[in-house]
């Protein structure tokens, strides 16, 4: 698809406008996805305590435990990735208000096992004790939100918290304590945000998949797999998915990441393949796409079977090799001078940048000030705008250029129409003088068929020649054999055939190489050629160092002397090869018969064949000779 220079540039304009208002569109929304707000923490005194194999700690001894074995912490918590289970104790101001009551909210719905116990100031059992976590029915929750979210009892006291968690996936615990007021003005504006995003997200989905109806391209159809997968991803990494739509499967919770990240990536490489034109720059590149795509869907089987923290890690590591590799592609192409590519690169780098900073903060390897989840909705919805945007422009291409080929015949079509009237008024005009040329036609016509017969006659002359020694070939060889097979057999005159094979030829060929070997089988075609007299007698080669002699109304014994002769004078005439001499020798098989019907040439041929392996078998440099009949 060819772009001229002029829609390049408005093209490209527009891209960076649109990728500009996104951009700011997109980080005031993460600024009201944020948690974080002027308001104090509300706690204090953050430790944790990792609980050593053997010692199960419960909230009645955990709380036994000195103040000198937990270790200090900051919020928002980020441990990596662990499957140890761990103790968070912390100090939060009083919780009596007029107005509303506290809650405890943990921004953070992918822990597999989450339990809350608060305790007074100065007691050593808990007063209220709360069970969540993903591995729960979202029912037995204590609040049915997307996040788990803990009321604390009113005191006027501080009061202690201690949170016990255990997760296959990352360890993350960001803490923050609301009044009940706040988080509701809070998650009204989050749950806003957050609706629009997937409510774009799912409506793009279905519409491409309409059009991949409507326009039989199955751009559509991928693009319409990714952004499904991409919303029911992001849903479940915010939550919802565990709370509206699979709320009673935790088994299914507990696989959800694995197998719409795995299915993410897969539609991702399907519709990079459709879109960049890859496999005409490299077949290579193009196969590793494709790879891409199929190790993605195994992985989504493989994933329902094998631990979450197995998965998760080569899910990480297969991503950070896909953002490489994509990135990579768009810009090669790019340079190559694809447009699309140059809009697909820009659009895949807010996601994948974004998809990377995430994993690499779930695994602690950095620290990010913002929440990995709410990186991963810019990303998303930065990349989907712009890959619209790429999608339409291709369409829009495709089908600029669909009529302008359509233009293009119609034109051609009327150019022919008008020379086909050309052509009759030509005829026409000229329709007189082309009867009184008839006759001269014809004749001229005549000479010209004369003239392709006889060349017609020479190629079939040069067709039966072997180009190399000049003697006819294994085609003239088997038609003049059946030909000389039937006269036998109408005149019942003795038919003679020689099968000569040049001895230790292979051994010439390693030692001279194959020029040597080539001029060997000149000097054998003359020699032969000398000692053949008769007009009917006919010299052929019918394999590599293997000739044929048909010598028509020659008995045995005319025939076994004539073999013998082209193999004396060959063995006293050595050819003079760059200086040296040559000593070649031949064995040969002869058979005479008075043939008698038609696939008795054949046999003729087979038995003389024959009689020359067994002077090959006697030693080389040997004529054999026999009777057919005495075969038969």
């Amino acid at each position: 698809m060819q772009t001229n220079l002029k829609a390049i540039r408005n093209y490209d304009a527009g891209l960076i406008l649109i990728t500009v208002l996104a951009v700011v569109a997109f980080i005031f929304v993460l600024l009201n996805l944020s948690s974080t707000t002027n308001l104090s923490t509300r706690f204090s005194q953050l430790t944790y305590l990792k609980e050593t194999e053997g010692a199960s700690l419960d909230f009645n001894s955990v709380i036994e435990i000195p103040a000198s074995e937990w270790a200090h912490i900051s919020s928002p918590v980020n441990l990596g990735m662990e499957t140890d289970v761990y103790w968070f104790s912390m100090m939060i101001e009083p919780t009596q208000s007029n107005q509303s009551r506290f809650l405890l909210h943990i921004d953070y719905p992918l822990l597999d096992n989450l339990d809350v116990a608060v305790y007074n100031h100065v007691g050593s059992k808990p007063v209220v004790t709360y069970f969540s976590g993903d591995r729960r029915n979202f029912g037995d929750w204590p609040v049915a939100h997307v996040e788990p979210l803990f009321p604390l009892p009113v005191s006027a006291q501080s009061q202690r918290v201690i949170i016990r968690l255990q997760t296959s996936g990352s360890i993350r615990l960001p803490i923050r304590i609301w009044e009940e007021t706040e988080f509701i003005e809070y998650t009204a504006s989050r749950n806003l945000a957050l609706g629009i995003f997937f409510g774009i997200l799912v409506a793009m989905g279905v519409s491409n998949a309409f059009l991949t109806v409507t326009t039989k391209s199955v751009s559509f159809l991928f693009y319409s797999g990714y952004v499904i997968n991409l919303a029911l991803i992001l849903m479940t990494l915010h939550g919802y998915g565990f709370s509206h739509i699979w709320p009673g499967s935790t088994w299914f919770q507990s696989k959800a990441i694995i197998v719409f990240a795995n299915a993410t990536i897969m539609f991702a490489a399907l519709f990079t393949r459709s879109l960049l034109p890859i496999k005409r720059y490299s077949k290579k590149l193009d196969k590793v796409t494709k790879s891409i795509s199929w190790i993605c869907g195994l992985s989504i089987i493989v994933g329902l079977f094998v631990p979450y923290w197995l998965m998760i890690k080569a899910l990480l590591l297969l991503l950070s090799l896909v953002v490489i590799f994509i990135l990579s592609l768009g810009v090669w192409l790019s340079l190559k001078g694809e447009v699309v590519a140059r809009y697909f690169t820009i659009a895949w780098g807010f996601l994948l940048v974004s998809g990377l900073c995430a994993s690499l903060d779930n695994v602690n390897i950095i620290q990010l000030n913002i929440s990995s989840n709410n990186l991963l909705v810019i990303g998303g919805a930065v990349e989907t705008l712009i890959l619209a945007l790429i999608l339409a422009i291709n369409y829009s291409h495709s089908r600029d250029d669909l009529i302008d080929a359509q233009h293009f015949a119609l034109e051609q079509e009327k150019q022919a129409s008008t020379a086909k009237e050309r052509l009759l008024e030509v005829q026409k005009r000229y329709q007189d003088d082309l009867e009184y040329k008839v006759q001269e036609r014809t004749l001229e016509l005549e000479i010209t068929l004369r003239e392709l017969s006889e060349v017609n006659q020479e190629l079939e002359r040069l067709n039966a020649i072997d180009p190399l020694t000049g003697a006819h070939n294994r085609r003239h060889f088997d038609k003049r054999l059946r030909s000389e097979g039937r006269r036998s057999r109408r005149e019942q005159t003795p038919l003679s055939l020689i099968i000569v094979d040049v001895d230790h030829f292979k051994k010439v060929n390693d030692e001279y190489g194959h020029d040597g070997g080539d001029a060997c089988l000149i000097h054998v075609t003359n020699v032969f050629q000398k000692l053949i007299h008769r007009p009917t007698d006919d010299l052929c080669r019918i394999g590599g160092e293997e000739f044929a002699i048909i010598l028509p109304n020659t008995a045995l014994d005319g025939a076994y002397h004539v073999a013998d002769s082209m193999r004396h004078h060959l063995e006293v005439n050595p050819l003079e090869y760059e200086g040296q001499n040559i000593k070649l020798t031949v064995s040969a098989g002869v058979s005479s018969a008075i043939v008698t019907d038609e696939n008795h040439a054949q046999s003729l041929f087979k038995q003389a064949d024959e009689c020359l392996y067994e002077a090959k078998a006697l030693g080389r440099n040997t004529v054999i000779h026999k009777h057919l009949q005495e075969k038969l």
